[in-house]
């Protein structure tokens, strides 16, 4: 029997939510993580349902399944790591999830943050979870990193919460 792995796909822009429903019509495991932003436009202000990471989505599926994946609209193509479609460990999306779930709030960047620390979490929703502690604006900031996509994920964090290992 085929093993099901967690696969991160490329969307078109801003197709993100109609792939992810495109898929879930199908049949198949999918997991788009969403946030909400308040959007300011010329009239209104209104609290949206953003896509938290822009033209990605996460599919769990066994390998013979990715067929089907890029045959549906919205979906762009497979991300590759060394040749091969990247895999997210499982830890990593059960992490995705717990940070969305988490009344923190949160930061996405692409940019290339150096290492430093290694911590973990002593108490909260995310106790338990490990990341790296980067100073910025004088604060204390979780990171989550997700290097087969290359995002880094921060977290305003207070530090009383956190402890080095």
């Amino acid at each position: 029997m085929a093993v099901n792995k967690w696969y991160p796909v490329y969307t078109n822009p801003r197709a993100e939510k109609k792939a992810y429903e495109a898929l879930v019509s199908k049949g198949i495991n999918v997991y788009l993580p969403l946030h909400r932003q308040l959007k300011q436009w010329s009239d209104r202000r209104k609290w949206v349902e953003e896509p938290l990471l822009k033209s990605y989505l996460f599919v769990n599926i066994a390998e013979q399944e990715q067929a089907e994946v890029l045959m549906t609209k919205g979906i762009a193509r497979f991300l590759y790591f060394s040749g091969k479609p990247a895999v997210m460990p499982d830890k990593q999306i059960h992490e995705l999830k717990l940070l969305m779930a988490s009344p923190y709030e949160l930061e996405v960047t692409e940019e290339d943050l150096q290492p430093g620390e290694k911590i973990i979490i002593r108490a909260g929703v995310l106790k338990g979870m490990t990341g790296e502690v980067v100073s910025r604006r004088s604060q204390k900031q979780l990171i989550l990193r997700l290097e087969s996509i290359g995002y880094s994920i921060i977290v305003n964090v207070a530090a009383s919460l956190i402890e080095r290992f």
